[in-house]
Protein backbone atom coordinates (compact mmCIF):
# COMPACT_ATOMS: atom_id res chain seq x y z
CA UNK A 1 0.00 0.00 0.00
CA UNK A 2 1.46 3.49 -0.92
CA UNK A 3 2.27 5.87 1.66
CA UNK A 4 0.21 9.76 1.77
CA UNK A 5 3.22 11.70 0.97
CA UNK A 6 2.62 15.44 2.60
CA UNK A 7 5.83 16.42 4.15
CA UNK A 8 8.94 16.78 1.26
CA UNK A 9 12.53 17.42 1.57
CA UNK A 10 14.74 18.50 -1.22
CA UNK A 11 18.59 17.72 -1.91
CA UNK A 12 19.40 19.94 -4.55
CA UNK A 13 23.50 19.90 -5.97
CA UNK A 14 25.07 23.25 -5.37
CA UNK A 15 25.35 24.32 -9.25
CA UNK A 16 23.21 26.93 -10.23
CA UNK A 17 21.19 24.96 -12.30
CA UNK A 18 20.38 22.81 -9.53
CA UNK A 19 19.59 25.82 -7.01
CA UNK A 20 17.45 27.07 -9.48
CA UNK A 21 15.04 24.35 -10.38
CA UNK A 22 15.20 23.67 -6.67
CA UNK A 23 13.50 27.25 -5.95
CA UNK A 24 11.17 26.98 -8.60
CA UNK A 25 10.25 23.16 -7.75
CA UNK A 26 9.84 24.37 -3.94
CA UNK A 27 7.11 26.77 -4.80
CA UNK A 28 5.12 24.54 -6.71
CA UNK A 29 5.21 22.12 -3.76
CA UNK A 30 3.20 24.62 -1.40
CA UNK A 31 0.98 25.81 -4.13
CA UNK A 32 0.35 22.31 -4.36
CA UNK A 33 -0.46 22.07 -0.75
CA UNK A 34 2.96 20.12 0.05
CA UNK A 35 4.98 20.84 3.10
CA UNK A 36 8.55 21.52 3.24
CA UNK A 37 10.27 19.76 6.24
CA UNK A 38 13.73 19.34 6.98
CA UNK A 39 13.08 16.83 9.64
CA UNK A 40 10.52 14.58 9.09
CA UNK A 41 9.59 14.19 5.44
CA UNK A 42 8.13 11.07 3.62
CA UNK A 43 9.59 12.10 0.39
CA UNK A 44 13.32 13.23 -0.05
CA UNK A 45 14.23 14.84 -3.50
CA UNK A 46 17.43 14.78 -5.02
CA UNK A 47 18.26 17.61 -7.78
CA UNK A 48 21.66 16.60 -9.69
CA UNK A 49 23.29 13.55 -11.39
CA UNK A 50 23.44 9.65 -9.73
CA UNK A 51 25.93 11.58 -7.17
CA UNK A 52 23.51 13.80 -6.06
CA UNK A 53 21.59 10.55 -5.30
CA UNK A 54 23.82 8.51 -3.26
CA UNK A 55 24.31 11.50 -1.27
CA UNK A 56 20.84 11.85 -0.39
CA UNK A 57 20.14 8.05 0.68
CA UNK A 58 23.39 8.48 2.71
CA UNK A 59 22.05 12.02 4.12
CA UNK A 60 18.53 10.26 5.39
CA UNK A 61 21.02 6.99 6.66
CA UNK A 62 19.16 4.74 4.39
CA UNK A 63 15.66 5.19 5.70
CA UNK A 64 13.62 2.58 4.73
CA UNK A 65 10.15 4.25 5.88
CA UNK A 66 10.60 7.34 3.18
CA UNK A 67 10.60 7.53 -0.64
CA UNK A 68 13.31 8.52 -3.06
CA UNK A 69 13.25 10.12 -6.29
CA UNK A 70 16.01 11.67 -8.74
CA UNK A 71 15.32 14.72 -11.07
CA UNK A 72 18.39 14.71 -13.67
CA UNK A 73 20.51 17.62 -14.14
CA UNK A 74 23.50 15.86 -14.09
CA UNK A 75 25.56 13.86 -17.03
CA UNK A 76 24.17 10.32 -17.08
CA UNK A 77 21.40 10.11 -14.67
CA UNK A 78 20.99 6.54 -14.19
CA UNK A 79 19.45 6.72 -10.79
CA UNK A 80 17.40 9.55 -11.52
CA UNK A 81 13.35 9.18 -13.02
CA UNK A 82 12.30 13.21 -13.74
CA UNK A 83 13.58 15.18 -16.29
CA UNK A 84 13.71 19.07 -15.30
CA UNK A 85 11.07 19.57 -18.32
CA UNK A 86 8.64 16.72 -16.79
CA UNK A 87 8.18 18.56 -13.19
CA UNK A 88 5.01 19.82 -13.78
CA UNK A 89 3.56 16.02 -14.97
CA UNK A 90 5.07 15.03 -12.24
CA UNK A 91 3.37 16.98 -9.63
CA UNK A 92 0.42 16.49 -11.47
CA UNK A 93 0.94 12.67 -11.19
CA UNK A 94 2.01 12.96 -7.57
CA UNK A 95 -1.01 14.34 -6.65
CA UNK A 96 -3.30 11.74 -8.10
CA UNK A 97 -1.02 8.90 -6.63
CA UNK A 98 -0.29 7.74 -9.95
CA UNK A 99 2.87 6.47 -9.44
CA UNK A 100 4.41 2.86 -8.36
CA UNK A 101 7.26 2.30 -6.05
CA UNK A 102 10.25 -0.16 -6.42
CA UNK A 103 12.29 -1.64 -3.76
CA UNK A 104 16.25 -1.28 -3.75
CA UNK A 105 18.25 -3.62 -1.88
CA UNK A 106 20.82 -1.70 0.66
CA UNK A 107 24.60 -3.72 0.91
CA UNK A 108 25.38 -4.21 4.56
CA UNK A 109 28.88 -5.12 5.43
CA UNK A 110 30.63 -5.85 8.61
CA UNK A 111 34.45 -5.52 9.45
CA UNK A 112 35.92 -7.28 12.19
CA UNK A 113 39.17 -6.20 13.12
CA UNK A 114 42.03 -7.22 15.60
CA UNK A 115 40.23 -5.11 18.19
CA UNK A 116 37.04 -3.34 16.72
CA UNK A 117 33.73 -4.00 14.54
CA UNK A 118 32.50 -1.49 11.83
CA UNK A 119 28.65 -1.80 10.30
CA UNK A 120 27.91 0.39 7.47
CA UNK A 121 25.81 0.99 4.46
CA UNK A 122 25.99 1.18 0.95
CA UNK A 123 24.20 1.81 -2.13
CA UNK A 124 26.50 0.62 -5.38
CA UNK A 125 29.20 -1.01 -4.12
CA UNK A 126 32.23 -1.78 -1.84
CA UNK A 127 35.99 -2.30 -3.32
CA UNK A 128 37.90 -4.01 -1.05
CA UNK A 129 42.16 -3.18 -1.80
CA UNK A 130 45.46 -3.79 0.01
CA UNK A 131 46.09 -0.50 1.72
CA UNK A 132 49.36 -0.02 -0.60
CA UNK A 133 47.89 -1.40 -3.09
CA UNK A 134 49.42 -4.32 -3.59
CA UNK A 135 48.58 -7.93 -4.04
CA UNK A 136 45.23 -8.89 -2.19
CA UNK A 137 45.00 -12.66 -1.13
CA UNK A 138 41.51 -13.56 0.13
CA UNK A 139 39.52 -16.66 0.84
CA UNK A 140 35.55 -16.04 -0.73
CA UNK A 141 32.78 -18.13 1.28
CA UNK A 142 29.50 -18.36 0.14
CA UNK A 143 27.66 -19.16 3.48
CA UNK A 144 29.96 -21.84 4.86
CA UNK A 145 31.17 -22.89 1.53
CA UNK A 146 34.53 -21.66 -0.07
CA UNK A 147 33.83 -20.10 -3.83
CA UNK A 148 37.91 -19.17 -4.19
CA UNK A 149 41.07 -18.26 -2.79
CA UNK A 150 41.19 -14.67 -4.65
CA UNK A 151 44.44 -13.38 -5.68
CA UNK A 152 44.46 -10.06 -7.65
CA UNK A 153 44.15 -6.10 -7.51
CA UNK A 154 40.66 -6.29 -5.64
CA UNK A 155 37.60 -7.49 -5.14
CA UNK A 156 34.21 -5.17 -5.81
CA UNK A 157 30.84 -6.28 -4.50
CA UNK A 158 27.83 -4.39 -5.97
CA UNK A 159 24.33 -4.05 -5.16
CA UNK A 160 21.53 -4.83 -8.00
CA UNK A 161 21.37 -0.77 -8.06
CA UNK A 162 24.96 -0.66 -8.30
CA UNK A 163 25.51 -3.22 -11.06
CA UNK A 164 25.50 -0.51 -13.46
CA UNK A 165 28.31 2.22 -11.63
CA UNK A 166 31.65 1.09 -11.64
CA UNK A 167 30.32 -2.48 -11.65
CA UNK A 168 30.41 -1.79 -15.05
CA UNK A 169 33.70 -0.54 -16.12
CA UNK A 170 35.09 -3.75 -14.21
CA UNK A 171 32.82 -5.78 -17.09
CA UNK A 172 30.93 -6.96 -14.33
CA UNK A 173 26.94 -8.07 -15.05
CA UNK A 174 23.61 -5.54 -15.13
CA UNK A 175 21.51 -6.92 -12.92
CA UNK A 176 17.79 -5.54 -12.81
CA UNK A 177 17.27 -3.63 -9.74
CA UNK A 178 14.27 -6.05 -7.87
CA UNK A 179 16.49 -9.86 -8.00
CA UNK A 180 18.65 -7.40 -4.76
CA UNK A 181 21.52 -9.86 -5.46
CA UNK A 182 24.92 -8.92 -5.00
CA UNK A 183 27.52 -9.43 -7.31
CA UNK A 184 31.23 -10.62 -6.72
CA UNK A 185 33.49 -9.05 -9.63
CA UNK A 186 37.40 -9.66 -9.57
CA UNK A 187 39.83 -6.80 -10.72
CA UNK A 188 42.79 -7.87 -12.46
CA UNK A 189 42.64 -11.95 -11.22
CA UNK A 190 45.98 -13.85 -11.30
CA UNK A 191 45.70 -16.47 -13.09
CA UNK A 192 48.91 -19.05 -13.20
CA UNK A 193 50.32 -22.11 -11.93
CA UNK A 194 50.19 -20.86 -8.97
CA UNK A 195 47.04 -19.26 -8.95
CA UNK A 196 43.63 -20.62 -10.09
CA UNK A 197 41.41 -17.29 -9.94
CA UNK A 198 37.41 -17.04 -11.41
CA UNK A 199 37.80 -14.16 -13.79
CA UNK A 200 33.92 -13.62 -14.31
CA UNK A 201 31.73 -12.07 -12.07
CA UNK A 202 29.64 -14.07 -9.56
CA UNK A 203 26.10 -13.13 -8.69
CA UNK A 204 24.77 -14.35 -5.00
CA UNK A 205 21.32 -14.56 -4.48
CA UNK A 206 19.35 -11.74 -1.85
CA UNK A 207 19.82 -14.21 1.30
CA UNK A 208 23.13 -15.56 0.67
CA UNK A 209 25.77 -13.75 2.76
CA UNK A 210 29.50 -13.27 1.52
CA UNK A 211 32.49 -13.51 3.83
CA UNK A 212 36.02 -12.02 2.94
CA UNK A 213 38.80 -13.45 5.00
CA UNK A 214 42.53 -12.29 4.41
CA UNK A 215 45.14 -15.30 3.88
CA UNK A 216 48.33 -13.34 3.88
CA UNK A 217 50.83 -11.02 5.65
CA UNK A 218 49.04 -7.77 5.37
CA UNK A 219 45.70 -7.43 6.41
CA UNK A 220 45.05 -3.49 6.16
CA UNK A 221 43.46 -2.79 3.42
CA UNK A 222 42.08 0.34 1.87
CA UNK A 223 37.84 0.05 1.20
CA UNK A 224 36.59 2.16 -0.94
CA UNK A 225 32.20 2.81 0.14
CA UNK A 226 30.52 3.78 -2.85
CA UNK A 227 32.99 6.09 -3.76
CA UNK A 228 34.88 7.26 -0.57
CA UNK A 229 38.15 5.48 0.89
CA UNK A 230 38.35 4.09 4.04
CA UNK A 231 40.73 2.20 5.71
CA UNK A 232 41.08 -0.48 8.00
CA UNK A 233 43.81 -2.02 10.08
CA UNK A 234 44.43 -5.76 11.17
CA UNK A 235 41.30 -6.74 9.33
CA UNK A 236 40.12 -10.82 10.14
CA UNK A 237 37.11 -11.04 8.09
CA UNK A 238 34.46 -9.22 6.23
CA UNK A 239 30.63 -9.77 5.85
CA UNK A 240 28.34 -8.71 3.08
CA UNK A 241 24.73 -9.17 2.52
CA UNK A 242 21.55 -7.78 2.01
CA UNK A 243 18.89 -7.29 4.25
CA UNK A 244 17.56 -3.49 4.19
CA UNK A 245 15.71 -2.33 1.36
CA UNK A 246 14.68 1.38 0.13
CA UNK A 247 11.80 2.80 -1.44
CA UNK A 248 12.21 4.77 -5.04
CA UNK A 249 9.13 6.43 -6.79
CA UNK A 250 8.61 5.45 -9.88
CA UNK A 251 6.35 6.85 -12.59
CA UNK A 252 4.28 4.09 -14.16
CA UNK A 253 5.88 4.32 -17.60
CA UNK A 254 9.15 3.35 -15.80
CA UNK A 255 10.95 -0.04 -17.32
CA UNK A 256 14.40 -1.23 -16.64
CA UNK A 257 14.94 -2.50 -19.81
CA UNK A 258 14.43 1.19 -21.51
CA UNK A 259 16.40 2.64 -18.59
CA UNK A 260 19.41 0.77 -20.11
CA UNK A 261 19.15 1.52 -23.47
CA UNK A 262 18.70 4.73 -23.07
CA UNK A 263 21.74 5.56 -20.18
CA UNK A 264 24.18 2.88 -21.74
CA UNK A 265 23.84 2.65 -25.65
Amino acid sequence: MKKIIKKIKIFPNNNKKSQKIAQSLKEKLMQRGYILDHQYYDLAIAIGGDGSFLRMVKDCNFNSEIYYLGINVGTLGFAQEIYPEDIDLFLQKLKKNDYKVETIGIEETKIKTKEQEFNFYSLNEILIREKNLNTVYLKVLIGKNILEKFVGDGILISTSFGSTAYNLSFGGSIVYNELHTLQITPIAPLNSKSYKVLRNSVIIPEKRKIKLIPTYRSKDFMITIDGVNHYYKDIEKLEIYVKKKIKCLRMNEYDYTKKVNEKLL
